[in-house]
């Protein structure tokens, strides 16, 4: 039996024996998807751009308040994308198979929660409900005035009208994407839950991250059990204290497991 084998093995061993599991998912997870990441050879912070000013600064809270239209140029033309060239064509973006594993695995009654820094929504709509989104989410919109929440829909109809600097039709205050951009905490309603989550499970996935974003990366610290399972191409450098630890791609690892 191959060592590849052996460890999905393990893997199916590990998940059929816990009845809390907590998936802690990166960007790795959605890029199976063609939602671009950010620290990759590839990724939004390493390609050439004409806007004036690195990706880093445009996703500032400063940035946000001095510079919105710059801001929202970005945001439209990187993060709200809704489809991505593939060999066959042009695809919109949908769930993959690691969203959709983890949704049945969660309606099984054996997944606790997921707990992700990616803000797409994949995971929901997928299927998943009990999800803490570190860094927030495309999905939800907010009046910084009035606080009306505005939907996905409201935001990609200001994108395709050309509106860059949105505002709330109840009082014209700036409307702001529910996301967490850099001098901005995270939301503590949000951090408790996922340290709760993963303190709680007994057995922690962690998929699609290099671990090296904080202060999430941290929240994996909050685990106490011996189920710790790392699915990533790259090495994480938290190696020495998993379990079980796979180099593939994690739809492919979860395309071989069978949820009983």
């Amino acid at each position: 039996m191959s060592e590849d084998n052996e460890k999905i093995m393990k893997l199916q061993e590990m998940i059929d024996q816990s009845e809390r599991i907590v998936f802690f998912g990166g960007a790795g997870v959605s890029t199976e998807s063609g939602v671009p990441d950010f620290r990759s050879e590839n990724g939004l912070y390493n390609q050439k751009y004409d806007y004036g000013y690195p990706p880093e600064t445009m996703l500032s809270h400063t940035f946000w308040v001095s510079h919105r239209k710059e801001f929202f140029r970005f945001y439209y033309e990187r993060i709200l994308v809704e489809e991505v060239d593939t060999p066959s064509g042009r695809k919109k973006i949908e769930p993959n198979a690691a969203h959709t594993f983890l949704a049945k695995l969660e309606e099984a009654g054996k997944l606790s929660a997921v707990v992700t820094q990616n803000i797409d929504g994949l995971h929901q709509k997928a299927g998943s409900k009990r999800v803490y989104e570190l860094h927030g989410t495309v999905m939800r919109n907010f009046c910084t005035k009035c606080h009306k929440e505005y939907d996905l829909d409201w935001m990609m109809g200001q994108k395709h009208k050309g509106i860059y600097e949105p505002v709330c039709e109840k009082c014209g205050a700036p409307v702001k994407p529910d996301v967490v951009l850099y001098e901005e905490g995270l939301d503590d309603d949000t951090v408790e839950g996922a340290v709760k989550a993963i303190r709680d499970a007994d057995m922690l996935i962690i998929g699609g991250t290099s671990l090296v974003v904080y202060p999430a990366a941290g929240f994996v610290n909050y685990y106490r059990g011996d189920r710790l399972v790392l699915i990533n191409k790259s090495l994480t450098g938290r190696e020495a204290e998993a379990n079980l630890v796979i180099n593939d791609s994690i739809g492919q690892v979860f395309s071989k497991i069978k949820i009983s």
